[in-house]
This record gives structure tokens, sequence and C-alpha cells, in this order.
């Protein structure tokens, strides 16, 4: 059974920064690609970056030069990077993996909050 566990999330004000991370177990194999997205109250989960197995990434338009996105092979987890926090990042953090071989797997979220 895959599991996605995320962490990292919290309280931290405008301009501050946050490190999420996602430990993915119970495969052998390892992820194709990876995201973060995030759902904010009222409003439609989105994509916030990506990541492919060979580490191209890609990121919404939103918080381009303001996150990153990297993934510890080694140590099965993808981390997000987030500067310069804005009150609009708010939402609940998802961490994705995708096996072409299992499909999707979410994990169980985390609150980022940021005030102004």
């Amino acid at each position: 059974q895959v599991q996605l566990v995320e962490s990292g999330g919290g309280l931290v004000q405008a301009g501050g920064s946050l490190r999420l991370s996602c430990v993915v177990s119970g495969s052998i194999f390892r992820p194709n690609a990876m995201g973060w997205y995030r759902q904010a109250p009222g409003k439609q989960r989105e994509l916030v970056a990506g990541i492919t197995g060979g580490s191209s990434t890609n990121y919404a338009d939103s918080v381009k030069g303001r996150f990153t996105i990297s993934r510890d092979n080694a140590k099965n987890t993808v981390y997000l990077q987030m500067n310069s926090l804005k009150p609009e990042d708010t939402a609940v953090y998802y961490c994705n993996a995708f096996y072409p071989n299992l499909g999707g797997y979410w994990g169980q979220g985390t609150q980022v909050t940021v005030s102004s």
C-alpha cells in the first residue's frame, strides 16, 4: 500500500518561508511524476508544482520565482520550498505521486496559513 505523508505546514507571516516535505513509502517502484497541489476554501484543487523522474519541473504562474520543488530519490521524498509567501498562498497543500503501473496517490494534506 503506497502511502504519502506530508509535513512542514504551519502559520507564517507574509514574506516568510516554509518548506514542505512528502515521504513516500509502500512500493518497491519509484514514482514517475510527483507534484504538490493546493486547495483553498471554496476553490478547486490546483497544481502548484510538478517534477518528473528526470527532475524536469513545472510551476503554476502564481508561484514561479517563489517556490521550488525538488526530490531526493534516495529518501523517497519530495520537497516544496516556499519563499516570499503571500496570504493568497493559504491553502491545504497535498502531495501526489504517480506510478505508471499503479496510478496516482495522494497524501492527507498539510495546512499552510499566511497572515498579512
